[in-house]
This record gives structure tokens, C-alpha cells and sequence, in this order.
């Protein structure tokens, strides 16, 4: 088999994605999603009310991830976490995948590929073990197929969308964006017919059978959202999600990228580049294509957890606009022998590199684990049984799902659907010791505390009469109250 220099580049383009993406499973939610799969396999039920925390015990949780988390279970009880790694660094490669697919031909596979290499980095702070990874793949498969409808206007490309929702909306609860995207072709037709209906004033009659396929398709795709265990409560639950002041204000990737740090410099230049190799090539876009790069950029602008679909919406453009600027004419792949087995081994290599680096991100899992996870104070609290309830660091939340489900609950996750905005205030005045936080341990019955010994709350009960230190490692630290 011949293997020419075009088609080596693009394989290794993913093969370079594929050695970015594979990394330690380090995801605070990992674990209470891990638990929550568990807990589904063992009772045959979604769960519909919190059974992990005690302070919102029995109150409604609309389990979205549910068919991921049973999936991050059975991976894990069969080949454990090394292999969850790989399949989620694949998932994140098949995702650009698409975006290199979407990709003019004249651009491929150099500037594409390089565009799409600068996606990747650009969104690698957001990547994980995590269920919106799967999102990003069904996000980039929803705009291939569209894109292709748009410029084909054949039909069979819109016959997935419906059966994809199906699935989707099982496995994470921004489904919506697939609607969301439905929604902007269909209103960048509408914006494009009524333009040509006022300059021309006459239609052809088959131009508007574009927009009612679409439309069609937007509805049989809403019908089949609601094929899911929660029913209607499902479209609900996002718009909830994303006005939850809670999300802004406690949980560090909804807020904006700081564009100060340097890991968001990849970001910086694709915002740079987009805008400046606009100005110059002055392409023309279709309508729709504009309102996907307004809303994404604004979308990455608020919220660093929506940069990788930023990275997927608007790469394609640059690449078109770099392309315009700076052509690169390719020549047909050297077909001599010699070239063919150079080829060959340049790959076996970028293979032998991918295999090599999932030997050894699996090698550091476990340390990653514990440096990051309180595993002595685990193992301590599993010996010793406190007594009483436990009050712990929102960030070790679903660690202790995992480990400690049954024996204790936890006072606070990373579920922040679950507890809701005022009980994270109140959380935050606990763990900052402020506003009458002492007599809040005691109204809450609190029996011990497991925290960050930097914590002020580490502190303050550091100097409260009734507590005492029973624990403490470079990591954390438990105290526990007088009986």
C-alpha cells in the first residue's frame, strides 16, 4: 500500500491530537459519575432524587448523563481507567476529526490540518474524562451533516439528526445544542430567502423547500429528545443549568478565559487570526455561517467551557481565510519507493509514539490521583468511623461518592444542579469562616470536617474549642468535633 505524503500528514495530524488528549483521568465530577454508573448497573434505575449528599437527600436530580455514566462504569469494571483515558482521547480526536472534514479542499490538508492542530491546543484546558467530550464529538458530527445539506441540499443528510438526538440526549444534557444548531440553519434560510425575496421580489417555487426540510427535522428532532427517562423535564433542564448564578459565580470554567494566562494564548490567536485574515481576504460567507461564529465567539468569550466549541464552529473559516491569504499549492505525493517507505516509518514511528505515551499517562494515574485526592484521610475515615456527619471540600465531593457512598454522604459535589445557588453561598460562607459559621456547624450537626489544611475554615476550627485535629496530611486535613 502506497502511503503518499498528503495522506501521512493528515494521519499524523490525528495521531498528534490523540497524544494531546491522552492524559490522567484528573476530573473532579469523574468519580460521583463513576458512582452514579455503578449505582444504575447494580439497581436496573436512573436515579430521579440525590442518594449521595445528605443535605439534599431525597430532593429531585435529573440524572442527564445517565447512559455515560453507566458507560464510564462498565469500561472501568472491565479494563479499568487506562482504557477510559484512551477512549476519551478518541472520542476528543474523532471530534476534530470533523472539524478537518468540514475543511474546504483546497485547504487540505496542510493549512487545514494546521488550523485544526491550533483548535486542539486551544481547547486542551477543557479536555478530560468527562461526559461533555461526548458532546464535542456529536456537536462536530450535527455541523458536518448540516454543512453538507447546506451546500448538497440533499436530504439524506438530515435522516441521522433525529436518531442521533435519541442517543444524545442520553448522554449529556447539552443536547440542546444539536436543536440549538438546527435552529440557526434554518433561521440563516429564512434570513437568505427573505433577502432574495425583497431584491428580487419573485421566488422560485423550490426555494423554500430547504427551510421546511430543516424545519421538519428541527421538530422530529425535539419529538425524539423527549425519549429519555425525564420525558419534557429534559428540554427544561439546560436553560436551568446555564441561568444557575451558582455556575458563574463557584465554578471556575464558566467564568471567562483570563487571557493573562498563557494557556489561553492558542485562543488569542485564533480570535487574532480570525478577525485580521478576515479583514484582508474579505471572503463572503453565508448568513448562517456568521451567526455561528457570532454566537460561539460570544459563547467562548463568557465561558471558558464553551472554547472547544468555539474551536469546532469556527476553524473551518480560518483555514478558508488563511488559504485566501496564503495559497499552498500541493503537489500529487511522491509516489517513488523510497519516499513510500519513509513515509512508512515516519508513521510507525507517531504510532509507536501514541503507545508509548498511553503507557505512560497510565503509569501516573494513580500518582495523579494522589496528588490530587485525599486518599490518607479516606483511608482514615474508613478505619476510625467518626461519627456524626461529614463536611467536606466542594472539589473532593465526588471523590468521596466513590469512596466513601454507603458508609458516609458527603455535605456538598460538584452537582451543582443538585444544591442550587443559595446553598452554595452558604457553603462558601462555611468554608471562608465567615457569617456566624460556627453556629451553622452546630445547627447542621456537622461531626467532623474533612478540608484543605490552607482552608480559613481549617483555621478557624484550628482555634475552636470542641475541635480537635485528628488527621493531617500534606494534602488535607480532618477535624473532629468534641463528643
Amino acid at each position: 500500500m502506497r502511503l503518499n505524503t498528503r495522506q501521512l500528514f493528515a494521519i499524523v495530524l490525528f495521531l498528534c491530537i490523540l497524544l494531546i488528549a491522552l492524559q490522567p483521568v484528573n476530573d473532579p465530577d469523574f468519580w460521583w459519575h463513576l458512582r452514579t454508573g455503578q449505582f444504575i448497573a447494580e439497581t436496573g434505575q436512573i436515579p430521579r432524587t440525590d442518594p449521595f449528599s445528605y443535605t439534599m437527600q431525597g430532593q429531585p436530580w435529573i440524572a442527564h448523563e445517565w447512559l455515560t455514566d453507566w458507560i464510564l462504569y462498565a469500561v472501568y469494571r472491565l479494563v479499568g481507567l487506562p482504557f477510559l483515558m484512551l477512549l476519551f482521547a478518541l472520542i476528543i480526536t474523532a471530534a476534530f476529526a470533523t472539524v478537518y472534514f468540514r475543511c474546504s479542499s483546497g485547504t487540505k490538508p496542510y493549512i487545514a490540518g494546521f488550523c485544526v492542530l491550533l483548535g486542539a491546543v486551544a481547547s486542551r484546558p477543557l479536555w478530560g474524562v468527562r461526559p461533555q467530550m461526548i458532546t464535542l464529538l456529536f456537536f462536530g458530527i450535527f455541523l458536518l451533516l448540516l454543512e453538507k445539506f447546506q451546500k448538497s441540499r440533499q436530504r439524506k443528510y438530515l435522516i441521522p439528526l433525529p436518531i442521533l438526538m435519541v442517543i444524545w440526549v442520553n448522554l449529556h444534557g447539552a443536547f440542546i445544542l444539536g436543536l440549538a444548531l438546527l435552529g440557526v440553519f434554518l433561521a440563516g434560510e429564512l434570513v437568505e430567502w427573505l433577502w432574495r425575496r425583497f431584491r428580487c421580489k419573485e421566488i422560485a417555487p423550490g426555494d423554500a423547500i430547504p427551510m421546511i426540510t430543516l424545519a421538519v427535522t428541527l421538530i422530529i428532532s425535539v419529538l425524539a429528545a423527549l425519549i429519555n427517562p425525564n420525558g419534557v423535564k429534559i428540554l427544561l433542564y439546560p436553560f436551568q443549568t446555564l441561568t444557575d448564578p451558582s455556575m458563574q459565580q463557584f465554578i471556575l470554567e464558566w467564568h471567562s478565559p483570563a487571557f493573562s494566562d498563557v494557556i489561553w494564548l492558542p485562543l488569542m490567536i485564533i480570535l487574532l487570526g480570525l478577525i485580521g485574515t478576515g479583514l484582508a481576504a474579505r471572503q463572503r460567507y453565508s448568513v448562517t455561517r456568521v451567526l455561528l461564529i457570532l454566537a460561539f465567539t460570544y459563547a467562548a468569550l463568557g465561558s471558558a467551557r464553551h472554547v472547544p466549541l468555539f474551536a469546532i464552529v469556527v476553524i473551518p473559516t480560518l483555514a478558508d481565510q488563511v488559504n485566501a491569504l496564503l495559497p499552498i499549492k500541493v503537489r500529487q505525493g511522491n509516489s517513488k519507493p523510497i519516499m513510500v517507505l519513509l513515509n512508512w516509518v515516519i508513521l510507525i514511528m507517531f504510532v509507536a509514539a501514541v503507545g508509548l505515551r498511553f503507557i505512560q499517562q497510565s503509569g501516573i494515574q494513580d500518582k495523579t490521583t494522589a496528588d490530587h485526592y485525599p486518599q490518607g484521610a479516606v483511608n482514615w475515615i474508613l478505619e476510625n468511623k467518626p461519627t456524626g456527619r461529614m463536611l467536606n471540600s466542594y472539589n473532593w465531593g465526588g471523590y468521596l461518592i466513590w469512596q466513601l457512598y454507603r458508609e458516609y454522604q458527603v455535605y456538598i459535589d460538584g452537582r451543582a444542579d443538585v444544591y442550587g445557588p443559595g446553598f452554595f453561598a452558604q457553603y462558601a460562607d462555611i468554608y471562608l469562616a465567615e457569617k456566624d459559621w460556627q453556629t451553622r456547624l452546630e445547627e447542621q450537626k456537622i461531626g467532623f470536617v474533612l478540608i484543605d489544611p490552607a482552608s480559613r475554615l481549617a483555621e478557624g476550627l484550628s482555634q475552636l474549642p470542641g475541635w480537635k485535629l485528628v488527621y493531617q496530611d500534606k494534602l488535607s486535613v480532618i477535624y473532629q468535633a468534641a463528643q
